[in-house]
Formats: C-alpha cells, sequence, structure tokens
C-alpha cells in the first residue's frame, strides 16, 4: 500500500509537471498562432478582415461643423476691430460611405492602387438647423484676391469688380454654399477664365481622393496599409523636405502589434500633409481593449520649437520669423490661396494667433484629435479629427474693404469634426473572431500553467510528508 501511494504521489507530480511544461510550451506556441493568424488576416488581400472593412468601411462616419458667425463685420472693416465671433453648429454630415473604386493589385510591388469616393450626405437630426441656415462669414474670393495678386493696378482691377459686384469683405451665406460652393458675384465679373465657384470643400461631391497607392503587406505586414504614393507623388507630396513627406497610413489602420513607444503617422489629404500621434492611455471599447493615441501639441510647433515643422514656415511677417506657433501654412498645395489649418479654436497656438478674435474658447477634450487602435490588429476602431480651417487676410491699400486693416488677421471659417465609432454588431464580431479567441488561448494557458504548478507542488508535499512518516 505504501508503494501504491507512494506511486501515485509521483504519478500526480509529473501529471503536474507535465501540465506546467505544457502550459508553458503552449505560450509560446499560441503566440505564434496567433501572431501567424494577425499576419494573414491583417492583409489587403480579398478574403482577409482587413481587405473587407478596407474596401468600404462598415463603421458609420460623420463631420460635424462648427460655422464662425461674424457678430461685428461693418467695425472690422471700418475700424480694423477684433472679429468678433459665435460658433455655429454643428451642422452634421454622414461621410466615406463609399467603396473604394478601380482597386488593382500589383502582385510584383505587393501594392494596392485606389481611388476613394467623397460623398457627404446632410443629417438633419444630428444637426441644430438645416443647410439653408444663413450666416455672415469672411468672403473668400476677395480675402484671397489681395494675396494672390499683390500688384498695385491689379488691384486697382480687382477693386472696381468688388465694387461693381457689390462685395465687402464678409457676407452673408448659406451653410451649404459656405460648405459645398456657390458662384461668387465678384469672380464673375473677372474678363479672363477663372473658376467662379467657390467654397471651403468646393469641389467635394461626386468626386474621388486619390489615386491611392498603399502597400498590401503581403510580403513585409510592417508596411501593410502604407501609403506608397499618392496623386503619383512617391515619398514627397509638395515640399522636398522632411516635413511634407507622405508618412504613414490614411489612419484607418495600421501594421500590427503596436506598441506605446510607436509614433502613429498617418496622411490626411484635408491638409496636405502627414501627421502624427502618440499614445496617450489606455482605453476599454465596448468590451475591447484599445490603445488611445494622441495628436500632441508640437505637432503645430514652431520651427524653433520642431523642426520637423519647418517647410510650413514659409514667409517672416505673419509667423513673426517663424516664431508663432499653432497654425500651418497649406497655401502651396491650395493653389497659393491663404489657408492655414490649426486645432479648433487655436487650440496650442501662440496668443498673437488668437488675439485679433474674440468669442473662441479653446479645450483639450472638445477639440484635440485622437485614435484609438486596438494593439494587436493595428484596426482603428474609433477616432475624432478636429481641425480648423482659416484664412489670412491682409490690409490692401488699393481695395477698399481692406484698406482700413491695420494688422493681419487668419481669420477662422470653421472647425470640423470627423468621428467614427466602431458599431455594436462588428464590435460583438471583432470579440469573438479576434479579442475573444486570444483571451481563451491566454486562459488556457494560464489554467495549464496554474493547475499544473498547484499540483506538483501539492503532490510533491504529500510524497515527503509520506516518505517522512515511512523513515519514522
Amino acid at each position: 500500500m505504501g508503494c501504491d501511494r507512494n506511486c501515485g504521489l509521483i504519478a500526480g507530480a509529473v501529471i503536474g509537471a507535465v501540465l506546467a511544461v505544457f502550459g508553458g510550451i503552449l505560450m509560446p506556441v499560441g503566440d505564434m498562432l496567433i501572431e501567424n493568424t494577425i499576419k494573414k488576416q491583417v492583409v489587403l488581400e480579398e478574403g482577409t478582415i482587413a481587405y473587407q472593412n478596407w474596401v468600404k468601411t462598415g463603421t458609420e462616419v460623420y463631420r460635424q461643423f462648427w460655422i464662425f458667425d461674424v457678430q461685428n463685420p461693418q467695425e472690422v472693416v471700418v475700424n480694423s476691430s477684433r472679429i468678433k465671433v459665435k460658433q455655429r453648429g454643428p451642422y452634421t454630415y454622414r461621410v466615406r460611405y463609399l467603396a473604394k473604386e478601380n482597386i488593382t493589385h500589383d502582385s510584383e510591388s505587393h501594392t494596392v492602387s485606389f481611388l476613394q469616393p467623397n460623398g457627404a450626405i446632410f443629417e438633419p437630426s444630428l444637426s441644430v438647423g438645416t443647410e439653408n441656415d444663413t450666416l455672415t462669414v469672411l468672403n473668400l474670393a476677395v480675402a484671397a484676391a489681395a494675396h494672390l495678386y499683390p500688384n498695385a493696378f491689379v488691384q486697382v482691377v480687382l477693386n472696381s469688380l468688388i465694387k461693381k459686384s457689390k462685395s465687402s469683405l464678409f457676407q452673408k451665406r448659406t451653410v451649404r454654399e459656405i460648405l459645398w460652393g456657390y458662384t461668387d458675384p465678384f469672380l464673375s465679373l473677372v474678363p479672363y477664365p477663372v473658376s467662379t465657384t467657390v467654397g471651403v470643400f468646393y469641389p467635394y461631391n461626386n468626386t474621388a481622393d486619390g489615386v491611392y497607392t498603399v502597400f498590401s503587406g503581403r510580403d513585409n505586414i510592417s508596411q501593410v496599409a502604407i501609403i506608397d504614393t499618392y496623386k503619383g507623388k512617391r515619398n514627397l507630396s509638395y515640399w522636398p523636405s522632411y516635413c511634407d513627406m507622405i508618412n504613414g497610413t490614411d489612419a484607418a489602420s495600421f501594421p500590427p502589434f503596436i506598441e506605446k513607444t510607436q509614433v502613429l503617422r498617418f496622411f490626411s489629404s484635408d491638409i496636405c500633409r502627414s501627421i502624427y500621434a502618440v499614445f496617450g492611455a489606455e482605453v476599454n471599447l465596448k468590451g475591447i481593449p484599445v490603445y488611445r493615441f494622441v495628436l500632441p501639441s508640437v505637432a503645430f510647433a514652431s520651427p524653433l520649437q520642431n523642426p520637423d515643422n519647418h517647410c510650413f514656415c514659409t514667409e517672416k511677417v505673419i509667423s513673426k520669423n517663424c516664431t508663432s506657433y499653432g497654425v500651418l501654412d497649406i497655401g502651396k498645395c491650395k493653389e497659393g490661396k491663404p489657408v492655414y489649418i490649426s486645432l479648433p479654436h487655436f487650440l496650442h497656438a501662440s496668443p498673437d494667433i488668437g488675439e485679433p478674435i474674440e468669442g473662441l474658447s479653446p479645450n483639450e477634450e472638445e477639440h484635440s484629435t485622437y485614435l484609438d487602435v486596438e494593439p494587436i490588429t493595428g484596426f482603428t476602431l474609433r477616432f475624432a479629427k478636429r481641425l480648423q480651417i482659416n484664412l489670412l487676410v491682409k490690409p490692401a491699400k488699393k481695395i477698399d474693404v481692406l484698406k482700413n486693416l491695420k494688422r493681419n488677421y487668419i481669420v477662422p471659417v470653421l472647425w470640423l469634426n470627423e468621428t467614427g465609432t466602431i458599431g455594436d454588431e462588428k464590435a460583438e464580431k471583432f470579440r469573438k473572431q479576434v479579442t475573444g479567441k486570444i483571451n481563451l488561448l491566454g486562459l488556457v494557458e494560464i489554467i495549464l500553467l496554474s493547475v499544473g504548478v498547484v499540483m506538483f507542488v501539492a503532490f510533491m508535499i504529500s510524497y515527503c510528508a509520506c516518505r517522512s512518516k515511512k523513515v519514522k
């Protein structure tokens, strides 16, 4: 009986050791299986999870617009007063609902080329009013004219056309006109061929953003979804310098196995540049652990603070010898128009930028940009892209509506919040197909390892106790 008991205890200890060893072996094997499965499913090829969501997102994406309604237009024109603004919004549109078109795979370079159609559908239930709401906003054509044509004689001619068309520095326009375009009366009188339609996002509907070419990840998973070319430009977009290189993805996804120490780079055609986000926090999104990456304030810093932004300082006067920060000049990719981008309400901008504007209230929670990325797959499951569109207005002695201005203004026209969150149905599917399986495998590994260790220790203690009694 003593032998049988001892043999049983030893057998139990052996079984426990085997379970512990098996659990220990299963951990790296399981990790390898997970890694291989993820690598297969994030490649941009037909049949993968990534490809299905990449061709047409199943997430509803909305763009909310807040437009700055100018309260004292005449005071500004006559006395060069501070511009008093009051934001009106949100006016909400559903976007990114169209599938990618002209998808072409190149098996040699392992890239995929495509067009991304643009479309916007107004959502009255998510808006404060209708597209016919009228607001007082900057006259985009008049404001840009002096910048585009600095020659004194040309400005005399432009002044006569502005007066003849009864245009001024500010105008009343509907939300639809401000966003998507209207026929400008001043430009309609210009005697040589120019586009007479003006709008912050004109043209948009029935246009396409592209052609993009991105890496599929077939030969190198670390490059999946990273942009190779955009509109035929490889690596460089508009200036031959680092800060305008086309870096990263379109932000819908990133290469898998994201680390908190990484910098996530992504390209936005809205702002004609690549930008980046850094780790901010761990967040639970509908039962899915994600990493929140945030746009840092240094991304909009002056070249003195952040040398990577040197190519966005294109002149010395407006930028106060490149010391002002918080706005970026993107005029070179907007046909020379004096367009500046910033965070909403000039968040993280130097005081001199917002000083001529009254009515702004920047705050981090409402006006910052973030991406919630599932770290194993690299999929962006929630995001909020927040940007402000501004126009530079300068004095011009030969143009009546600009001649009384005593300073330069960077005038906020509107700011947008583009958001998207994984739906409940897709979140449940994601949990089952990805996080659920990973958690289950991890649980099995831990149970086997824990049970094995407990069994081995318990049986060995029992065996030693039994042996001790036998000796006595």
